[in-house]
């Protein structure tokens, strides 16, 4: 009899803690398709981990407000897969890569309708470098060349993703003193025994967030994005926070690199990174405005990848 009352108990046991993963699998699903939350494999069972502990922090506080003992309550929002150094991280006002040494100085591409190609670069040259601690300049001559068996057009126009996926696919991406810069599409001669860096994958920043695209700024590495940059005020953009009502959302015809965001006098701000040599805007940089309904489309289609 006492057999059988241990073994009852085990399967109750058993039966509430997978009940109990059931649930919490169930709520974290509910949660990511809430705030609209994705994440490569590696990191999701970090997020997980933390968004549980948050959870049961939570939890905790609130059955002690219950009894008296705290007079406000908890409730779990955009920020529970966040820890708090994280959170305090994020919402200091004012980020940039630039300032930790990660990010290659302005480079310029010339005549050469290559702009994909410099911000697909910058994000892995700052991810590198974040990584390693090696600052290096990569090959966007490589792209140029190299990536239109998988749809980009050279200096005709190209996006990042496929930049990524060309560089996962083969193998990696050389420097660029071993394959420089031409400004003009040539014939591939990318050579594996010169990779530098290699890819194991990218991420898509959540269509439209840029409260996603300022995490992903905050807490990872710069970002390549792409907007659009057909208005003439673009054109002649030399200092300040550049707002144009008139942007699209979605026809978006150039990419660059964000390294930061900040507030100047009341207006908040992506910093981006061009890829017009130093002369152009604020030294080769660009203010864009941040929080207005993603503005010009920064959040359209941005996207950082993953080293190996």
């Amino acid at each position: 009899m006492r057999s059988i009352l241990i073994l009852l108990l085990i399967v109750f046991v058993l039966s509430s803690t997978c009940a109990r993963n059931m649930t919490l699998n169930q709520h974290w699903k509910i949660w990511k398709n809430q705030f609209n939350k994705s994440y490569p494999n590696v990191e999701e069972r970090l997020r997980r981990v933390i968004w549980e502990n948050n959870l049961k922090t939570v939890e905790e506080y609130n059955r002690q407000a219950d009894v008296g003992i705290y007079t406000y309550w908890l409730g779990m929002n955009q920020f529970e897969d966040l820890t708090n150094e994280e959170f305090v991280k994020l919402l200091n006002g004012f980020h940039n890569w630039r300032d930790k040494g990660v990010v290659v100085p302005v480079k310029d591409q010339g005549q050469c309708g290559s702009p994909w190609a410099f911000a697909a670069v910058g994000s892995i040259e700052s991810a590198y470098a974040i990584k390693t601690e090696k600052l290096v300049s990569l090959s966007e001559q490589q792209l140029i060349d190299c990536s239109t068996l998988l749809g980009n057009r050279g200096c005709y126009g190209g996006s990042m993703t496929v930049a990524f996926q060309y560089i996962q696919e083969v193998g990696g991406i050389e420097a660029s003193d071993t394959y420089p810069y031409k400004a003009i599409e040539n014939t591939c001669t990318f050579n594996t025994s010169k990779v530098v860096v290699r890819l194991c994958g990218s991420v898509n920043i959540s269509f439209g967030s840029e409260a996603a695209l300022q995490q992903a700024v905050a807490l990872l590495k710069p970002v390549a994005a792409s907007v659009d940059a057909s208005q003439n005020s673009f054109q002649f953009y030399k200092s300040g926070v550049y707002n144009e009502p008139d942007c699209s959302q979605t026809k978006l015809d150039y990419s660059m690199l964000i390294i930061g965001y900040g507030n100047e006098s009341g207006k908040d701000y992506w910093l981006l990174k061009n890829s017009w040599d130093v002369g152009c805007g604020a030294q080769g940089y660009i203010k864009m405005t941040r929080n207005r309904n993603n503005q010009c489309g920064i959040a359209t289609l941005a996207s950082y990848p993953i080293l190996c």
